[in-house]
């Protein structure tokens, strides 16, 4: 009763707000249930996870290109059998969405014709989101306390640099690894040229509590496409990127990062080949502690933290959109196959395979369900099945 109460309400909230007269401005609504189990050897039990995901804010109109932003987030665990890393459940498979009440959001920003800056506790996704992102599909996102502001010096270039002071990140302000200290520099710079969008930039990453984490990253990539025939295109994309420790690093490193892919796109179909490598000195991997992993080195979230030989994802990805029903909703299908290895090959790790569907049910509710399997090659790479069934309204 008490489950079936809560998703009446969580869904209920925006045909609510949108039945009262809303003030100037924009209110921020939107409630997700998510439903993971997750089955690993090594654990006696499979963990469930049921859990209420609400956010409710308010931006302001603006004013002279200046606006303020304040969200509120609240995680409710409706079925706590499952290790949060918060709640002490340890005999339970970790499913990282622990139960907390914050300030998500609380920021000021300021809109120009060739600039945009923010202040203050804000999400921040850099480029693909490979390296600096907001762990969206966690119940609880990533969010900076920082300044940023992009500059539009041409229509076809821009740079952006934030500084970070604070990174709050998804295990919540109850965990000791929920918020780290930082003295971090972002530094990004697009532009659109005839074979695609080149991007450049530097990430000067420095955490006074976390100070494994610290490492200066400098890189480039280019993603792009090319009309084979009408309705066809080929894609491409390339990255190389050089880390290294920086500052208040304990160890000397310095590790590279490799990432190639090909693939076709029409109307309502794609599919890609890739190969990603992250390498490793054999003491340690090349990190990514800001990215949004999960889209990353398959859904199992096998690949967290890189291995100290690094990892080598060889990857075949497709996805489709088909119309179903008598309402025709556009259901999207996707699937990816990887097999990892380490960074040279010479020992593979496991493989993977990943599927989805998801479908728009309303205009404000959305409906998805996930799946992984992995299945490991080695000891340290525990065989792991992982399913979602999720529920997001939003107004």
């Amino acid at each position: 009763m008490r489950i079936t109460s809560l998703l009446l309400a969580a869904l209920a909230f925006p045909s609510l707000a949108a039945a009262a007269d809303a003030p100037p401005g924009d209110i921020i609504l939107d409630a997700r249930l998510r439903y993971e189990a997750v089955s690993q050897d090594g654990f006696a039990k499979d963990a469930q996870a049921l859990t209420l995901r609400t956010r409710l804010g308010y931006e302001t109109p603006a004013w002279r290109g200046f606006k303020a932003l304040a969200e509120l987030e609240n995680i409710t665990a409706l079925d706590e059998g499952y290790n949060s890393t918060t709640n002490g459940k340890t005999g339970y498979p970790v499913v990282a969405d622990p139960e907390v009440t914050e300030l998500n959001r609380a920021q000021i920003s300021w809109t120009g014709k060739q600039a945009d800056v923010v202040v203050g506790r804000q999400r921040i996704i850099l480029g693909n989101a490979r390296f600096i992102g907001n762990v969206g599909f966690r119940q609880n996102e990533q969010t900076y306390d920082a300044l940023k502001a992009a500059i539009r010096p041409t229509k076809d270039l821009t740079v952006t640099y934030a500084y970070v002071d604070r990174v709050h990140r998804l295990f919540g302000h109850h965990s000791v690894q929920g918020e780290w200290d930082s003295d971090s520099h972002l530094v990004q710079a697009e532009l659109k040229t005839a074979v695609g969008q080149l991007t450049g930039y530097g990430y000067l990453l420095d955490f006074d509590n976390a100070p494994t984490q610290s490492n200066a990253t400098w890189g480039a990539r280019l993603a792009g496409s090319r009309p084979l025939r009408p309705g066809l295109a080929v894609t491409y994309e390339a990255e190389f990127a050089r880390q290294t420790d920086y500052r208040n690093s304990p160890t000397e490193f310095t590790l590279d990062y490799l990432d190639l892919g090909v693939g076709l796109k029409g109307p309502a179909h794609w599919a890609t080949v890739g190969l990603e490598r992250l390498d490793g000195d054999g003491r340690r991997g090349f990190q990514t502690p800001l990215a949004t992993l999960f889209a990353y080195q398959g859904w199992a979230d096998v690949f967290l933290t890189t291995p100290p030989s690094g990892v080598r994802d060889l990857n075949l990805r497709a996805g489709t959109t088909i119309k179903m029903g008598p309402k025709s909703l556009p259901v999207k299908l996707q699937a990816a196959a990887h097999d990892f290895a380490d960074d040279d090959g010479s020992r593979r790790y496991g493989r993977e395979v990943d599927v989805m569907a998801s479908v728009p049910l309303t205009k404000i509710l959305n409906a998805e369900v996930r799946a992984a399997f992995f299945d490991g090659a080695r000891p340290g790479f525990a065989d792991r099945h992982k399913v979602w069934l999720t529920l997001e309204a939003k107004y």
